[in-house]
């Protein structure tokens, strides 16, 4: 970090910013110098249920009772016609890959990680899902078929993610 630090002050004199050049691009980066750190807990009493099912192996969601809207993340309340009334669904866990992008300047929560791939997919419940794509994303198209696989993390935690379906 010293050496980066060094770096940047001497693009500080030349380009007037914080700066430093991309080492795969070639491309002049701006560099925050504040650090971040992030820490945050948040209540999931409302949708255990989703927690549970990724432990049977299961994706489950909530549907609103009234509108019949689909929600994935699982929702409390229905933001659509503000109904609270909410049911427990299981979605199947395939659908088409819409778009994918390959995260190479990771932010500091993932600085362990090697680039990854992030992606959407429409399942074939009609919801889009955000997840890590499994596998090579040179060898994935667009509108290919893909599924949920539940996995774990490298830190432990149940997380899911879609995996090409050959």
């Amino acid at each position: 970090m010293d050496e980066l630090r060094k770096a940047i002050e001497k693009n500080m004199e030349e380009f007037g910013f914080p700066v430093t050049i991309d080492e795969r691009l070639g491309t002049l980066q701006w560099v925050d110098m504040r650090e971040l750190r992030l820490r945050y807990v948040i209540c999931i009493e409302n949708i255990m249920p989703f927690f549970e099912g990724m432990r049977e192996g299961k994706l489950i969601t909530t549907k609103c009772k009234k509108c019949g809207r689909l929600f994935f993340p699982p929702q409390k309340d229905c933001p659509s016609c503000r109904d609270s009334e909410m049911e427990w669904v299981e979605l199947k866990k395939e659908g088409v890959l819409e778009t994918l992008t390959v995260i190479f300047v990771r932010p500091p929560s993932f600085a362990d990680y090697d680039p990854y791939t992030v992606a959407i997919a429409k399942l074939d419940d009609g919801v889009k899902i955000t997840a890590w794509l499994k596998g090579d994303p040179q060898k994935v198209k667009v509108g290919q078929r893909v599924k949920v696989e539940i996995s774990r993390r490298k830190e432990g935690y149940l997380m899911y993610e879609l995996v090409p379906v050959e």
